[in-house]
């Protein structure tokens, strides 16, 4: 089994590649039989990903969340699901290769630098760490997917404003519909981003009896969450649509990119584990 992960590890990133590749070329060039066909080679490279994920938990007896570079991958596998599924209710088939673009990165990253690890701290076997992290990454994939469809509503935005009606105008949905998608993936990765939270509330004290509220990553979460909370509450209340609403949504992605990154430099915390 070691071997055939391996292999998978290599596959991965090229299949991605290849997925993105495809979305792109339909994207410029609007072929029938890619546009027909995309879906299926997504579908199936989800798939080889997921027998990945299944035998590197199986093997190492651990999900691969022992590292970032574990972490990659499962990223990976967020963003290409969730967007499978929103490919699927909404039959937009366009804006692909703007968002898989991200699974083919997370997974070049984690190919390149992912390790075995036979010998974990015990406590990262744990299954409930194990979904607090699944729903944490998939929320993350959500907000990630928002903010592509916010940039992609910008751009489209100012090429109406300009009077440009070319390939852009013509490949992309209407304003009405990215505004849409933007807002339903951001729900939806608020709504894991709070069950993650959640789930970390019930196993931080059996995990960690010490743990302290002001650990860097416990901050960083609770203000990311705090930023799309007021965010949509403001939406729902008062009122926060068209370009409002996607400058929020790329700047609140900003930030939480950005809030991670700081916090995966900081060794004083109980997310950093080391045997």
């Amino acid at each position: 089994m070691s071997e055939t992960i391996r292999s998978l590890n290599i596959i991965l990133p090229v299949l991605y590649a290849a997925v993105f590749a495809v979305y792109l070329i339909d994207f410029f060039k609007d072929k029938p039989f890619l546009h027909n066909s995309k879906r299926i080679f997504l579908f199936v490279t989800l798939i080889i990903h997921t027998t990945f994920l299944l035998f590197w938990t199986v093997h190492f007896d651990h999900p691969p969340i022992t590292t970032k570079f574990e972490i990659f991958t499962v990223l990976a596998f967020s963003v290409g699901f969730s967007y499978f599924l929103i490919e699927l209710s909404s039959d937009i088939r366009a804006t692909g290769a703007f968002i898989l673009f991200f699974s083919f990165l997370f997974q070049t990253i984690s190919s390149l630098f992912i390790q075995d690890l036979l010998d974990v701290p015990e406590i990262l076997r744990n299954r409930l760490l194990g979904l607090h992290v699944v729903s944490a990454l998939l929320g993350y994939a959500g907000i990630t997917i928002s903010a592509v469809y916010s940039l992609l509503f910008t751009i489209q935005y100012k090429k109406i404003k300009l009077n440009q009606f070319g390939l852009i105008f013509n490949r992309l949905p209407s304003l009405e519909m990215m505004e849409k998608l933007s807002v339903n993936s951001i729900m939806v990765g608020f709504v894991l981003l709070t069950v993650a939270i959640l789930i970390g509330t019930i196993w931080l004290p059996q995990a960690f009896p010490n743990y302290s509220m002001w650990d860097p990553k416990l901050v960083a979460t609770a203000i990311v969450w705090i930023i799309y909370g007021v965010g949509i509450t403001i939406r729902f209340t008062i009122g926060l649509y068209g370009k409002k609403f996607m400058f929020f949504s790329i700047t609140g992605f900003v930030a939480a990119m950005l809030a991670l990154a700081a916090t995966g430099f900081i060794q004083s915390t109980f997310h950093h584990f080391k045997n």
